[in-house]
């Protein structure tokens, strides 16, 4: 496979991948009966005019990624990074307030995936992450999200604070998620241009991050572990501004 190719793996990731109408080089399909939705995914590959490479499972096996390829392969050019401007943007052809996700530092790609599948079904306009010392979008990440990334915008910045600073120069209100504020997430009004920041998965926002922001909120901690998942804590958040916005 050349260098310049990325890939993505497993029968819904690879279906929504069909339907979003984007580039795709060629599928790897494995060799012998065929299933279920790897029917529809030949059928639609056809439609579409994808080269289809039958391949032994074994051959499969070694090219995966995921290690959970369920006997598909699409192999299609790397990942389009959005800009800043282009989220800010579908907020504005939707004629909503942005709503957007901005990551600090998330380094798990199951955790990205997952934030990314929330984030697309919750309607947020975008996701920012850093360009270093954290997961970018590859195969793991499409597989967690079931295709949601897809759908959804997402810029990779060189400085995140920095990034903060343009956000509200441009109108939009940060609100970060941190454990030593006083104020929960829901006693907040989000009815407004938004970004929410959430942290990395071991040491949270960091200072200069958490220092730009507008506003803090937590999550209330009943138990004896005092921190979530990233993705949780993430979809918590999402579907209050989700609430507040129906509402």
């Amino acid at each position: 496979m050349q260098e310049y190719e990325d890939q993505i793996e497993g029968r819904n990731s690879v279906l929504e991948l069909l339907e979003s109408g984007k580039d795709i080089n060629k599928i790897l399909i494995q060799k012998g009966e065929k299933h279920g939705s790897i029917n529809k995914i030949i059928s639609k590959a056809k439609a579409n005019k994808v080269v289809i490479v039958e391949m032994e499972k074994s051959k499969l096996d070694k090219i995966s990624q995921t290690n959970n390829h369920q006997g598909v392969i699409a192999i299609v050019p790397p990942f389009e990074y959005s800009s800043v401007d282009e989220i800010l943007e579908v907020a504005k052809l939707k004629n909503e307030d942005p709503f957007i996700l901005i990551l600090d530092g998330i380094e798990d790609p199951h955790n990205l995936g997952s934030i990314i599948r929330t984030s697309e079904t919750a309607g947020v306009h975008g996701i920012i992450i850093p360009k270093r010392r954290a997961a970018s979008v590859n195969s793991t990440v499409n597989k967690v999200s079931a295709g949601a990334v897809q759908y959804m915008k997402i810029a990779r910045v060189n400085n995140i604070t920095e990034t903060i600073k343009e956000l509200k120069d441009k109108g939009v209100w940060v609100c970060g998620t941190d454990m030593d504020t006083k104020k929960y997430y829901y006693q907040e009004n989000y009815k407004i241009p938004l970004a929410i920041v959430i942290g990395s998965e071991g040491f949270g926002m960091s200072r200069l991050v958490r220092d730009n922001c507008d506003f803090l909120v937590k999550i209330p901690m009943k138990g004896k572990i005092t921190s979530l998942n990233a993705s949780v804590s993430a979809g918590i958040v999402i579907y209050e501004v989700v609430k507040q916005r129906i509402i």
